[in-house]
């Protein structure tokens, strides 16, 4: 992935590179995204983007497991996250779902995360301490609530789902408001003419719209000129 490519990513909402992806393929059907609304902590500030470090979490109950392993996949979990090369988004499965109760998203975690140059987080969990999460650092999460249960890390480095998006390590991300996708890899190269082609044929449309007079005939006429461009 390109610098100029990246900050193009980060400046535009997941719809757009949704949209875009299928104009790099040439036709409809793109569907590696999340499915359902997801909420975000901090829906004005940039997307995230950034290759998957996944792992997968529960709460519900406690661990099973002597607290010794508890403790080393915890600490290998944070090692595996502070290595990640960047850009990199924790992409966190929690085995509770749809009854997810521990927040593994708070003020504490945030901000280790985002120390370790990490862009964010997409979760199908709970995040919590809303107006206390540092800037920088966005999470798109299942849910809010007040808890951390017994929250604790299963699997590191394994593919996980979240809201129907499979995602494999490595895979690369971008989230917002919207939900999230996964950007096919054999058209990252093309992405960035596609998202600049999508905004000019996008055009076609929206300044007709927006013009003085304009009616039936004349949306018409854009649409017309806007299926062309698109082709």
């Amino acid at each position: 992935m390109t610098p100029s490519l990246l900050a193009l990513l980060r400046k535009v909402d997941t719809p757009t590179v949704c949209n875009a992806i299928e104009v790099a393929q040439g036709k409809r059907g793109f569907d590696s995204f999340t499915r359902g609304t997801m909420l975000c902590s901090a829906p004005s500030e940039p997307a995230i983007v950034g290759y998957a470090r996944t792992a997968k979490i529960a709460a519900v109950n406690p661990p099973s497991e002597p607290s010794e392993i508890i403790k080393e996949r915890r600490m290998a979990y944070y090692k595996y996250m502070a290595e990640a090369p960047a850009p990199s988004v924790a992409v966190i499965e929690d085995l509770d779902y749809p009854d997810c109760i521990g927040a593994y998203w708070g003020e504490i975690n945030t901000t280790v995360h985002k120390g370790f140059g990490m862009s964010g987080a997409l979760t199908n969990g709970v995040m919590r301490d809303l107006g206390d999460l540092p800037d920088g650092f966005s999470v798109v999460a299942g849910s809010v609530g007040p808890s951390h249960g017994f929250v604790h890390v299963r699997e590191i480095d394994t593919p996980v789902s979240v809201f129907g998006l499979r995602v494999n390590p490595g895979d690369l991300i971008h989230a917002d408001r919207h939900g999230a996708l996964v950007i096919p890899p054999e058209l990252i190269e093309q992405l960035e003419e596609a998202i600049q082609k999508l905004f000019a044929t996008e055009r076609i449309v929206l300044d007709a719209a927006t013009q003085p007079g304009f009616d039936f005939d004349k949306f018409r006429q854009a649409w017309e000129e806007f299926e062309r461009a698109r082709v």
